[in-house]
């Protein structure tokens, strides 16, 4: 789905950039350009990436724990 309009930013291109090590708005700003514009798109990047943050770590919990 496209959360940037503007910059033609879409939800998967914002996830990947967090698996690639973005961990904030202006990190996901400074390689996609996403909220640059008119900043309406800003909110929903700040959920997908906060989702997807969260996802990774809860992954990472899962493995440690099938690990132990």
């Amino acid at each position: 789905m496209y959360v940037c309009i503007c910059n033609n930013v879409t939800d998967s291109q914002i996830r990947l950039a967090v698996e690639s090590g973005a961990r904030s708005l202006r990190d996901v700003r400074q390689s996609l350009n996403v909220a640059s514009q008119c900043g309406k798109c800003g909110q929903c990047a700040l959920r997908i990436i906060r989702d997807e943050i969260l996802s990774s770590e809860a992954d990472d919990n899962t493995l440690s724990s099938a690990a132990a």
